[in-house]
């Protein structure tokens, strides 16, 4: 079999000169097969019978018969099976894989298939799950008296925000090969955790951790959409592998990515406000309720992070929130940057915007007057311990975009709009504590290699680990080594997600190269090992979901300026500022471009991506019909840091990498609103639902 070269990161001279590297599907192994999935067409049903046509020589079937161990893939809630098992629960759910030499002719096997279902009546919309009791998760917290605050309440307000789907379009498809070899099985592809992988394809095979290595390949992008997904292709393509005895490679094409992997889930969030005698609020009942689609994968932790984030920046005395996952009969909803956040800070901002419009105030200084401040509770009951720069932050802001004057002076089709927004850093509640994330730092010679299973996929990770690696042991950066993780090679440090990997990661890498520091003149080789553990103050009951949800906050303030012609309802974006309490950047051009591409993307969240699901179909799953912005959509963005070191991060950097996604979206709504004089309730904001919300 032909060896890629070890470990996976290192090219030749000449690629390194011309900067190229190699994806997943660049990487050959020799007698390697290929894999093409046979998806549902069915949103809800009984598989009766698969009639499979006489298979050429070399040409195999690969379904839920082949799996050794459980045929459910290990996430948060462990129910996406790996194939099909009798039934079916939305389109595109894997029944079976076809694996052979030539993708022609698997094409052509795939066509001549024949698959007789009975069709059941599926759930299509949340309003319906909701009716039937269909939901995969439901939780409930208190804050101070909400009951008694609302019979004490001089007025009550009413109020709905919604949110659909987001897909995640990052440049490279979900791709993994298999290959089992001496009896392991080793799985290489584009992944965010590969410690992920390893644990789902030990439970489907039923195998022991040594007998499972997972390496991941340079990764074209991810944004949370290769977080979990990965796993169930990984599981398909080993046992796949086992069957055959040959290596077997999975890639997905543009179109089958968008139709079938997680997406951003949909919700609907309601809110009811009570309001004393002054106008002011005493009391908020929050209800999230997320679309978690056929199987509940991740979508519990991320209506954690949203039930978490649901007041915002503000210190509401009295609270109710409350949430649920639906279960529809569609494509998974799962893991996107943000994770849950987006969705409550949409929901929250607009809230507080359509309030102020309600008692004449102006949407920012209405808002101040509810902003947490240093030692205030958060809505869990959580201690803002840290220094809150918020008026640092807003008077930055305003400075820039002129924001006082052109909200005062705003016109017909032309409007200014404002958010305000933090970001919980790290894993929600006790999840840091569970996963225990471990760093090892390993000298050889002058040289110094970082193991983690902490991933590259174009966020920066490894010039900024690398760059806390050289600082901290005064050593040139050349001398530190990062290659792409291999479980073999790596301990397990904690997925790549959760804005968690300079701050978490990061942190522990600081500690282990000062160790590393004291020690350096004790030989030629030397490693330092470290685990993350909570700061000593954090308390947190799972149960209660009361205390410290997070460790720490980052903070920050949007504004956007919009102008929309009166003929068509196409908004045009024609200014956006921004300002972010980020800790302190290891690296400020990083910073710069998570900065921009996630105001980007939130942006297009907010007015153009548009996906609809009719029964039980994607209606925009190519990129013909799904838009997503370009760098011609927007103008410059002009973005100010405001320094504000965390004890416990690396040189005080805070979490970033999620931040500037969630104040986007509200920004921009209600910067519409302000040029329309329209009430604006849910994203996108297209044409189509202005022309809608005007009419009245």
């Amino acid at each position: 079999m032909k060896e890629i070269s070890k470990p996976i990161r290192k090219v030749d001279d000449q690629d390194k000169i011309e900067g190229k590297v190699r994806y997943i599907a660049d990487i050959e192994f020799e007698g390697m097969l290929f894999a093409k999935t046979l998806r549902s067409g069915r949103p809800r049903a009984r598989i009766r019978s698969i009639e499979i046509p006489e298979l050429p020589d070399g040409y195999f079937i690969v379904d839920a018969n082949d799996i050794p161990g459980k045929n459910r893939v290990k996430m948060v809630i462990n129910d996406h099976p790996f194939f099909a098992e009798g039934e079916v629960n939305y389109i595109g759910e894997p029944i079976l894989l076809v694996v052979g030499p030539k993708k022609e002719t698997i094409f052509e096997i795939i066509e001549k298939i024949k698959i007789r279902y009975e069709d059941l009546n599926p759930i299509l919309t949340m309003e319906d799950a909701e009716r039937k009791g269909k939901t995969f998760i439901d939780y409930e917290f208190t804050k101070g008296d909400p009951d008694k605050a609302f019979e004490m309440a001089e007025k009550v307000i009413e109020d709905e925000f919604r949110t659909g789907y987001q897909e995640h379009i990052y440049l490279e498809p979900q791709g993994v090969v298999g290959i089992c070899e001496d009896g392991k099985v080793t799985i290489y592809g584009a992944m965010q955790c590969p410690y992920y992988v390893k644990g789902a394809v030990m439970e489907g095979l039923g195998w022991d951790e040594d007998r499972v290595r997972v390496v991941q390949t340079t990764t074209g992008g991810a944004f949370g959409g290769k977080e979990e997904y990965p796993s169930i292709i990984a599981g398909q393509v080993v046992v796949a592998a086992l069957k055959t005895g040959r290596p077997v490679q999975l890639i997905f094409d543009r179109d089958e990515d968008i139709m079938v992997t997680t997406k951003r889930h949909p919700s609907v969030t309601e809110y009811r406000v009570g309001l004393d005698g002054n106008g002011r609020i005493t009391v908020l009942d929050i209800n999230i309720k997320l679309d978690g689609g056929a199987y509940g994968g991740l979508s519990g932790v991320v209506l954690q992070r949203a039930l978490f984030t649901a007041t915002g920046v503000y210190n509401i005395p009295n609270l109710r929130v409350r949430g649920s996952v639906l279960k529809t009969n569609k494509v998974p909803s799962g893991a996107f940057r943000g994770f849950g956040a987006p969705q409550a800070i949409f929901g929250i901002e607009m809230l507080m915007h359509h309030l102020a419009e309600k008692l004449g105030r102006v949407p920012l200084d209405f808002k101040m007057d509810y902003a947490l401040k240093t030692k205030d509770t958060t809505s869990t009951g959580g201690i803002i311990r840290g220094e809150v720069k918020l008026p640092e932050i807003i008077k930055e802001v305003e400075k820039m975009s002129d924001y006082r004057r052109k909200h005062k002076e705003s016109r017909k089709f032309r409007g200014i709009g404002l958010s305000l927004f933090l970001h919980g850093c790290g894993f929600t509640g006790k999840g840091e504590e569970s996963i225990k994330g471990k760093v090892t730092l390993r000298k050889k010679g002058k040289d110094v290699e970082i193991l983690t299973s902490s991933v590259e996929m174009g966020q920066g990770a490894t010039t900024t680990l690398r760059k806390i690696v050289s600082k901290s042991l005064s050593i040139p950066i050349t001398q530190v080594l990062y290659d792409n993780p291999d479980t073999e090679r790596v301990p397990d440090s904690g997925p790549t997600v959760a804005s968690r990997t300079v701050m978490i990661v990061g942190g522990l890498l600081d500690s282990a190269a000062k160790e590393l520091r004291e020690r350096w003149d004790e030989g030629d080789e030397i490693e330092v090992s470290k685990i993350y553990k909570h700061p000593g103050y954090i308390k947190w009951d799972d149960k209660l979901l009361k205390g410290d949800a997070y460790p720490e906050y980052s903070w920050g303030a949007n504004v956007v300026e919009v102008e929309i012609d009166p003929i068509t309802y196409e908004i045009e974006v024609l200014g956006i500022w921004a300002v972010y309490d980020i800790g302190v950047a290891i690296d400020e051009r990083i910073i710069q471009g998570q900065i921009e591409g996630g105001i980007t993307q939130g942006l297009g969240y907010a007015t153009i991506e548009v996906m609809d699901s009719v029964d039980g179909e994607l209606v925009q799953r190519t990129l013909t019909d799904y838009k997503i912005p370009t760098s011609m959509d927007f103008p410059k963005i002009e973005s100010k840091l405001v320094r504000n070191p965390y004890k416990y991060g690396p040189y005080g950097a805070k979490c970033a990498g999620e931040l500037p996604f969630v104040g986007a979206a509200p920004a921009l709504a209600s910067a519409v609103e302000n040029a329309l004089s329209v009430p604006i309730n849910r994203i996108p904001v297209t044409p189509e639902y202005l022309l809608e919300v005007l009419s009245g």
